[in-house]
């Protein structure tokens, strides 16, 4: 039988292409179980001062102590308390200083979504994590989002509010293995498509 040369170079490059996202995938997964691996051990870390970390991962997890004159631009998003009840975390910023741009603070679980908190500051201490910033999930997957700034979660909530759920790595999600099966599944289709309309065409 001969093959359609065009059709049959499309189909071949788009598996190729599926093949090529799917090999990437597994070695994204290999490389986010390193990373899991890493924010592990930085639990066992000594504590940092804030606000003198990083953006990005590399304190990601890690214990942190500072002392907030004032909290401000308060939001409400969901968010889950340390008992694992559902409610409405209370996310603002804190400032150390005249200068300087303080840093991103949890302040514990709300049951209400319009909640706006009284705290005055006062020094704070918690766990690290990642804050919620506007980017997309395809830039961050392609690597081409900006570092996410680090937010601190704190141990203990103030009066009116309850303690946050604390950032813990083992929950981080590891989906790139099941992206790669996507994707070679994906690919078995194609063929399988493909290998199924040359026969329908042989017959007609």
């Amino acid at each position: 039988m001969k093959l359609p040369v065009i059709p049959t170079l499309v189909v071949g490059l788009a598996v190729a292409a599926m093949l090529a996202l799917g090999v990437w995938q597994l070695g994204r997964a290999d490389e986010k179980e390193a990373q899991i691996a890493r924010h592990a051990q930085n639990m066992a870390l000594p504590e940092i001062a804030l606000p003198r970390f990083p953006v990005g991962d590399e304190n990601l997890f890690r214990r942190a102590r500072g002392m907030c004159i004032e909290g401000s631009g308060w939001e409400n998003e969901a968010g889950r308390t340390a008992d694992g009840k559902l409610g409405f975390r209370v996310i603002g910023r804190c400032r150390t200083g005249v200068e300087g741009p303080g840093f991103p603070i949890e302040l514990g679980v709300a049951t209400e979504p319009d909640y706006v908190p009284t705290w005055t500051g006062g020094e704070v201490s918690g766990v690290l994590t990642q804050a919620p910033d506007g980017q997309s999930i395809l830039s961050r997957a392609l690597g081409k989002g900006t570092p996410r700034e680090l937010m601190l979660v704190l141990d203990n909530a103030p009066q009116g509010l309850s303690t946050s759920r604390a950032p813990d790595p083992s929950t981080a999600p590891n989906n790139h293995l099941s992206y790669a099966v996507q994707w070679f599944a994906f690919a078995g289709f194609a063929v399988l498509i493909y290998l199924l309309a040359l026969r329908h065409r042989q017959k007609g």
